[in-house]
């Protein structure tokens, strides 16, 4: 499967500790990283399990996992 249409893994991390991961596709991503490049307001994410509302001034960090299978210890 080309990695252009692979779902791709993240989390969101807010401004107390919590977080949300979610696997989306990469040009929702694309737009999640544009979106927070911005002041503030509401961002609509299309997530493989539904749509999330984020309101980006509470965001702190984006981790995306680079999903690289490792075999061993």
């Amino acid at each position: 499967m080309s990695t252009k249409h692979t779902p791709q893994k993240i989390s969101i991390g807010f401004h107390g500790g919590q977080s949300l991961a979610a696997r989306v596709q990469p040009e929702q991503l694309a737009k999640l990283r544009d979106a927070l490049g911005k002041s503030g307001g509401w961002h609509e994410l299309e997530a493989e399990d539904g749509m999330v509302v984020l309101d980006l001034a509470r965001i702190d960090y984006l981790l995306i996992d680079h999903d690289e299978h490792r075999v061993g210890f």
